[in-house]
């Protein structure tokens, strides 16, 4: 998965991915994801999802887009940085409109520098998750952007 663009507006922030027809589109085409998952960010089971099968976040980590789940560990990450757990996400896609594998992920935010570091360190988390790659200190960076909202105040 890439993050292609990043737009702030007034109330949320608009994120454009893609998944390449090389990678996983949904979770169930990784093995141990949602395990790894829930060892990075355990408090990710307890969102909400609004979802035509009214299955919680906890049952959809199981087989949902890949986008879906960045959009869920964005929103983990700002809550554990300080923002209120009532803000809200989307991930939507128009295959027919964008091409295939392109989602668009809006985040509400009460602090946009707290979001788009949300984004760049869920974009790691995911880069773990997916690619392997190096794990990112989770907790020293959401203390990073927690700091960043300290500055801010004062």
């Amino acid at each position: 998965m890439k993050v292609h663009a990043v737009t702030v507006c007034p109330d949320r922030v608009d994120v454009v991915v893609g998944v390449d027809a090389t990678e996983a589109m949904r979770t169930s085409s990784i093995p141990g994801l949602a395990e790894r998952v829930r060892e990075i960010l355990p408090t990710l089971e307890m969102h909400l999802c609004d979802n035509p099968s009214g299955r919680s976040f906890a049952e959809e980590l199981a087989d949902t887009e890949v986008p879906h789940l960045f959009e869920h560990v964005v929103m983990e990450i700002m809550a554990l940085a300080g923002s209120p757990r009532t803000l809200r996400g989307q991930t939507r896609w128009d295959f027919k409109r964008d091409g295939k594998g392109v989602f668009r992920i809006s985040v509400e935010y009460d602090d946009d520098l707290v979001c788009l570091g949300s984004i760049k360190l869920a974009d790691q988390v995911m880069k773990h998750l997916v690619d392997n790659a190096e794990a990112p200190d989770v907790p020293a960076e959401t203390a990073r952007l927690r700091s960043l909202r300290m500055r801010e105040a004062s």
